[in-house]
């Protein structure tokens, strides 16, 4: 019964623990860029994209697939990043344990 008891209370610290290390990793954030930086993406660790910023030489009216290919490829960049950046942090909180449904 003692094991047991103990067992619940680490499953309860490590849960009090993620549950900050998801607030902290709402507040970092990581920027993605493509086209030599002319699209920049900024997401945070919540998978939400924070902002977008396209430099005005890439617009060109003539050619908006070409914009539209730039924002989607750094979209898609600055999600991968984020989405390793807090796969690493909630591995050092686990010491590497994969728990299933935690990611």
């Amino acid at each position: 019964m003692k094991q047991m008891k103990n067992i619940m209370k680490q499953a309860q610290q490590l849960q009090n623990k993620m549950a900050r290390l998801q607030e902290e990793m709402a507040e970092k954030t990581i920027e993605a860029s493509t086209g030599g930086g002319m699209v920049k993406v900024v997401a945070n660790g919540r998978q939400e994209i924070v902002s977008i910023r396209i430099e005005k030489e890439v617009v060109d009216p003539e050619d908006v697939d070409m914009l539209q290919d730039l924002i989607l490829a750094a979209v898609n960049e600055a999600l991968v990043q984020s989405q390793k950046m807090v796969s690493d942090e909630m591995s050092k909180l686990t010491g590497g344990m994969s728990i299933p449904g935690l990611m």
